[in-house]
Protein backbone atom coordinates (compact mmCIF):
# COMPACT_ATOMS: atom_id res chain seq x y z
CA UNK A 1 0.00 0.00 0.00
CA UNK A 2 1.59 3.40 -1.04
CA UNK A 3 -0.32 5.84 0.60
CA UNK A 4 1.71 8.84 1.41
CA UNK A 5 0.77 11.99 3.58
CA UNK A 6 -0.40 14.91 3.86
CA UNK A 7 -3.16 13.25 2.01
CA UNK A 8 -3.30 9.67 3.13
CA UNK A 9 -2.59 8.72 7.19
CA UNK A 10 -2.09 4.75 7.26
CA UNK A 11 -1.93 4.56 10.97
CA UNK A 12 -5.89 3.98 11.34
CA UNK A 13 -5.62 1.06 8.99
CA UNK A 14 -2.51 0.00 10.71
CA UNK A 15 -4.56 0.21 14.06
CA UNK A 16 -7.47 -1.47 12.64
CA UNK A 17 -5.53 -4.09 10.96
CA UNK A 18 -3.98 -5.05 14.47
CA UNK A 19 -7.30 -5.12 15.63
CA UNK A 20 -8.96 -7.82 13.22
CA UNK A 21 -5.81 -10.15 13.80
CA UNK A 22 -6.36 -10.08 17.29
CA UNK A 23 -10.18 -10.87 16.79
CA UNK A 24 -9.14 -13.94 14.76
CA UNK A 25 -10.75 -12.40 11.08
CA UNK A 26 -9.19 -12.82 8.05
CA UNK A 27 -7.61 -9.81 6.41
CA UNK A 28 -4.48 -8.11 4.89
CA UNK A 29 -1.56 -8.20 7.72
CA UNK A 30 0.89 -5.64 8.23
CA UNK A 31 4.20 -6.82 7.51
CA UNK A 32 6.07 -4.08 7.83
CA UNK A 33 4.73 -0.40 8.09
CA UNK A 34 6.80 3.20 7.16
CA UNK A 35 3.84 4.98 8.71
CA UNK A 36 5.91 8.81 7.96
CA UNK A 37 6.00 8.13 4.33
CA UNK A 38 2.78 5.98 4.16
CA UNK A 39 4.00 2.86 3.14
CA UNK A 40 2.79 -0.59 4.10
CA UNK A 41 3.95 -4.07 3.08
CA UNK A 42 0.45 -6.04 3.31
CA UNK A 43 -0.40 -10.06 3.05
CA UNK A 44 -1.95 -10.66 -0.28
CA UNK A 45 -5.42 -12.08 -0.26
CA UNK A 46 -5.75 -13.44 -3.79
CA UNK A 47 -8.43 -11.61 -6.44
CA UNK A 48 -11.98 -13.15 -5.80
CA UNK A 49 -13.58 -10.29 -4.58
CA UNK A 50 -17.37 -11.01 -3.50
CA UNK A 51 -19.08 -8.15 -5.70
CA UNK A 52 -18.59 -10.22 -9.34
CA UNK A 53 -18.93 -13.58 -7.57
CA UNK A 54 -22.41 -12.30 -5.83
CA UNK A 55 -23.51 -10.48 -9.47
CA UNK A 56 -22.65 -13.96 -11.15
CA UNK A 57 -24.24 -16.29 -8.50
CA UNK A 58 -27.69 -18.58 -8.56
CA UNK A 59 -29.88 -17.64 -5.62
CA UNK A 60 -28.35 -20.51 -4.07
CA UNK A 61 -24.80 -19.77 -4.60
CA UNK A 62 -25.40 -16.74 -3.52
CA UNK A 63 -27.02 -17.64 -0.30
CA UNK A 64 -23.82 -20.19 0.08
CA UNK A 65 -21.63 -17.06 -0.20
CA UNK A 66 -23.60 -14.65 2.01
CA UNK A 67 -23.84 -17.23 4.72
CA UNK A 68 -20.19 -17.05 6.01
CA UNK A 69 -20.58 -13.32 5.55
CA UNK A 70 -22.91 -13.01 8.15
CA UNK A 71 -21.16 -15.69 10.26
CA UNK A 72 -17.90 -13.10 9.75
CA UNK A 73 -20.30 -10.34 10.87
CA UNK A 74 -21.64 -11.17 14.48
CA UNK A 75 -17.75 -12.77 14.68
CA UNK A 76 -16.37 -8.87 14.24
CA UNK A 77 -19.01 -7.20 16.36
CA UNK A 78 -18.61 -9.66 18.37
CA UNK A 79 -14.43 -10.10 18.71
CA UNK A 80 -13.17 -6.89 17.53
CA UNK A 81 -12.58 -4.29 20.60
CA UNK A 82 -15.18 -1.54 20.05
CA UNK A 83 -13.63 0.30 22.89
CA UNK A 84 -9.90 1.01 20.70
CA UNK A 85 -12.43 2.95 17.90
CA UNK A 86 -13.24 6.15 17.70
CA UNK A 87 -16.85 6.95 18.57
CA UNK A 88 -19.34 7.42 15.89
CA UNK A 89 -20.81 10.66 17.47
CA UNK A 90 -23.92 13.50 16.69
CA UNK A 91 -20.72 15.73 14.94
CA UNK A 92 -19.90 12.82 12.51
CA UNK A 93 -23.35 12.27 11.35
CA UNK A 94 -24.06 15.42 11.06
CA UNK A 95 -21.20 16.05 8.79
CA UNK A 96 -22.16 12.96 7.12
CA UNK A 97 -25.80 13.60 6.40
CA UNK A 98 -24.56 17.35 5.27
CA UNK A 99 -23.30 16.12 2.27
CA UNK A 100 -27.23 15.45 0.85
CA UNK A 101 -27.77 18.93 0.61
CA UNK A 102 -24.95 20.01 -0.61
CA UNK A 103 -23.65 17.46 -3.05
CA UNK A 104 -27.03 16.19 -4.16
CA UNK A 105 -29.79 18.40 -3.99
CA UNK A 106 -27.53 21.76 -5.07
CA UNK A 107 -24.76 20.16 -7.32
CA UNK A 108 -26.48 17.80 -8.95
CA UNK A 109 -29.63 18.95 -9.38
CA UNK A 110 -29.32 22.68 -8.40
CA UNK A 111 -31.35 22.79 -6.05
CA UNK A 112 -32.34 25.25 -3.10
CA UNK A 113 -34.15 24.49 -0.47
CA UNK A 114 -36.93 26.90 1.42
CA UNK A 115 -36.67 27.75 4.93
CA UNK A 116 -39.55 25.45 5.52
CA UNK A 117 -37.44 22.33 3.72
CA UNK A 118 -34.35 23.48 5.59
CA UNK A 119 -36.66 22.98 8.80
CA UNK A 120 -37.92 19.42 7.60
CA UNK A 121 -34.54 18.30 6.52
CA UNK A 122 -33.06 19.59 10.64
CA UNK A 123 -36.27 17.28 11.83
CA UNK A 124 -35.26 14.20 9.73
CA UNK A 125 -31.20 14.96 10.57
CA UNK A 126 -32.27 14.92 14.56
CA UNK A 127 -34.62 11.61 14.60
CA UNK A 128 -31.91 9.94 12.48
CA UNK A 129 -29.39 11.10 14.72
CA UNK A 130 -31.10 10.84 18.57
CA UNK A 131 -32.22 6.49 16.69
CA UNK A 132 -28.65 5.86 15.51
CA UNK A 133 -27.24 6.92 18.79
CA UNK A 134 -29.84 5.03 20.60
CA UNK A 135 -28.62 1.62 19.48
CA UNK A 136 -26.58 -0.65 21.33
CA UNK A 137 -22.86 0.42 20.10
CA UNK A 138 -20.34 -2.03 18.67
CA UNK A 139 -17.73 -2.76 16.44
CA UNK A 140 -18.14 -1.18 13.06
CA UNK A 141 -16.47 -1.56 10.04
CA UNK A 142 -18.40 1.25 7.84
CA UNK A 143 -18.52 -0.43 4.37
CA UNK A 144 -19.04 -3.99 5.33
CA UNK A 145 -20.39 -4.75 1.46
CA UNK A 146 -19.10 -7.19 -1.44
CA UNK A 147 -17.12 -4.85 -2.79
CA UNK A 148 -14.61 -4.90 0.33
CA UNK A 149 -14.95 -8.61 1.26
CA UNK A 150 -13.31 -11.39 -0.40
CA UNK A 151 -13.75 -14.83 -1.32
CA UNK A 152 -10.96 -16.88 0.30
CA UNK A 153 -10.56 -20.40 1.59
CA UNK A 154 -9.99 -19.07 5.26
CA UNK A 155 -13.35 -17.17 5.63
CA UNK A 156 -14.20 -14.12 3.95
CA UNK A 157 -11.39 -11.77 3.51
CA UNK A 158 -11.87 -7.80 5.00
CA UNK A 159 -10.93 -4.97 3.26
CA UNK A 160 -11.02 -1.24 3.33
CA UNK A 161 -11.39 -1.04 7.35
CA UNK A 162 -9.52 2.14 8.21
CA UNK A 163 -12.92 3.44 8.66
CA UNK A 164 -13.65 1.84 11.46
CA UNK A 165 -15.98 2.92 14.23
CA UNK A 166 -17.79 2.62 17.46
CA UNK A 167 -21.28 2.34 16.38
CA UNK A 168 -25.15 1.14 16.07
CA UNK A 169 -24.87 -2.78 15.83
CA UNK A 170 -27.53 -2.58 12.92
CA UNK A 171 -25.15 -0.56 10.49
CA UNK A 172 -23.11 -2.97 8.73
CA UNK A 173 -25.91 -5.35 8.05
CA UNK A 174 -27.69 -2.28 6.01
CA UNK A 175 -24.36 -1.71 4.39
CA UNK A 176 -24.37 -5.44 3.22
CA UNK A 177 -28.12 -5.84 2.66
CA UNK A 178 -28.54 -2.70 1.17
CA UNK A 179 -25.43 -2.64 -1.16
CA UNK A 180 -23.96 0.47 -2.87
CA UNK A 181 -23.23 -1.69 -6.45
CA UNK A 182 -26.01 -4.53 -6.13
CA UNK A 183 -29.53 -4.65 -4.70
CA UNK A 184 -31.32 -7.89 -3.48
CA UNK A 185 -35.48 -8.26 -3.32
CA UNK A 186 -36.67 -7.49 0.33
CA UNK A 187 -37.93 -11.47 0.94
CA UNK A 188 -34.33 -11.57 0.38
CA UNK A 189 -32.90 -9.23 2.60
CA UNK A 190 -35.26 -10.60 5.09
CA UNK A 191 -34.24 -13.86 5.48
CA UNK A 192 -30.59 -13.19 5.86
CA UNK A 193 -31.16 -10.54 8.31
CA UNK A 194 -32.90 -13.06 10.66
CA UNK A 195 -30.44 -15.80 10.15
CA UNK A 196 -27.80 -12.85 11.08
CA UNK A 197 -30.14 -11.94 13.85
CA UNK A 198 -30.89 -15.85 15.56
CA UNK A 199 -26.54 -16.19 15.05
CA UNK A 200 -26.38 -12.54 17.06
CA UNK A 201 -28.21 -13.42 19.54
CA UNK A 202 -26.60 -16.71 20.71
CA UNK A 203 -23.29 -15.19 20.43
CA UNK A 204 -24.31 -12.63 22.93
CA UNK A 205 -24.71 -9.35 21.08
CA UNK A 206 -26.67 -6.47 22.52
CA UNK A 207 -28.95 -7.12 19.38
CA UNK A 208 -32.86 -6.38 19.89
CA UNK A 209 -34.94 -9.30 20.87
CA UNK A 210 -37.82 -7.86 18.82
CA UNK A 211 -36.78 -8.90 15.05
CA UNK A 212 -39.65 -6.17 14.15
CA UNK A 213 -37.75 -3.32 16.39
CA UNK A 214 -34.54 -4.62 15.02
CA UNK A 215 -35.36 -4.52 11.46
CA UNK A 216 -36.93 -0.96 11.92
CA UNK A 217 -33.18 0.30 13.51
CA UNK A 218 -31.60 -1.31 9.99
CA UNK A 219 -34.01 0.80 7.85
CA UNK A 220 -33.22 3.84 9.87
CA UNK A 221 -29.06 3.09 9.91
CA UNK A 222 -29.47 2.45 6.03
CA UNK A 223 -31.30 5.49 5.27
CA UNK A 224 -28.60 7.65 7.23
CA UNK A 225 -26.08 5.90 5.20
CA UNK A 226 -27.70 6.15 1.78
CA UNK A 227 -28.66 9.85 1.98
CA UNK A 228 -24.56 10.51 2.91
CA UNK A 229 -23.31 7.88 -0.20
CA UNK A 230 -26.09 10.18 -2.48
CA UNK A 231 -23.89 13.30 -1.32
CA UNK A 232 -20.43 11.32 -1.61
CA UNK A 233 -21.38 9.87 -5.09
CA UNK A 234 -22.43 13.25 -6.66
CA UNK A 235 -19.37 14.57 -4.60
CA UNK A 236 -17.42 12.25 -6.81
CA UNK A 237 -19.09 13.41 -9.91
CA UNK A 238 -18.85 17.06 -9.79
CA UNK A 239 -15.50 17.37 -7.84
CA UNK A 240 -13.09 14.80 -9.04
CA UNK A 241 -14.91 13.85 -12.47
CA UNK A 242 -16.01 10.45 -11.41
CA UNK A 243 -19.53 10.83 -13.72
CA UNK A 244 -19.59 7.14 -13.20
CA UNK A 245 -20.78 7.11 -9.89
CA UNK A 246 -23.68 8.63 -10.79
CA UNK A 247 -24.86 6.06 -12.56
CA UNK A 248 -26.05 4.21 -8.90
CA UNK A 249 -28.12 7.57 -7.67
CA UNK A 250 -31.75 5.82 -8.57
CA UNK A 251 -31.06 2.85 -6.57
CA UNK A 252 -30.29 5.29 -3.58
CA UNK A 253 -33.07 7.00 -4.01
CA UNK A 254 -35.13 3.81 -3.94
CA UNK A 255 -33.57 2.52 -1.07
CA UNK A 256 -34.47 6.12 0.83
CA UNK A 257 -38.07 6.43 -0.89
CA UNK A 258 -38.97 3.10 0.26
CA UNK A 259 -37.70 3.49 4.16
CA UNK A 260 -39.27 6.93 4.13
CA UNK A 261 -42.89 5.73 2.67
CA UNK A 262 -42.69 3.19 5.61
CA UNK A 263 -42.03 5.44 8.55
CA UNK A 264 -44.67 7.98 9.37
CA UNK A 265 -42.31 10.32 11.14
CA UNK A 266 -39.72 10.24 7.88
CA UNK A 267 -43.11 11.81 6.22
CA UNK A 268 -41.34 14.92 5.52
CA UNK A 269 -37.78 13.38 4.19
CA UNK A 270 -40.29 11.99 1.07
CA UNK A 271 -41.42 15.38 0.58
CA UNK A 272 -37.74 16.54 0.23
CA UNK A 273 -36.46 13.25 -2.12
CA UNK A 274 -39.86 13.92 -4.08
CA UNK A 275 -38.65 16.83 -6.32
CA UNK A 276 -35.19 15.11 -6.81
CA UNK A 277 -36.66 12.07 -7.90
CA UNK A 278 -38.69 14.54 -10.99
CA UNK A 279 -35.68 16.16 -12.01
CA UNK A 280 -33.69 12.89 -12.35
CA UNK A 281 -36.62 11.17 -14.21
CA UNK A 282 -36.59 14.32 -16.67
CA UNK A 283 -32.82 14.37 -16.67
CA UNK A 284 -32.48 10.56 -17.98
CA UNK A 285 -32.14 8.04 -14.88
CA UNK A 286 -34.51 5.62 -14.25
CA UNK A 287 -36.37 4.95 -10.90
Amino acid sequence: MDAPPPLEDVRPFVHVAGLIARAGLHAPRVLQADTAQGFLLLTDLGDALYLPALQAASEAQADQLMRPVLAALVHWQQAVEAAALPVWDANQIARELDLFPQWCVRHEFGQTWTDAQQAAWAGVVDLLTRDLLAQPLVAVHSDWMPRNLMVCAEGPGILDFQDAVRGPISYDLASLLRDAFLSWDEARQLDWAVRWWQQARAAGLPVDPDFGEFWRQLEWAGLQRHLRILGVFCRLKHRDGKRAYAQELPRFFGYATQVALRYRPLAPLLRLLEPLSGAAVKAGYTF
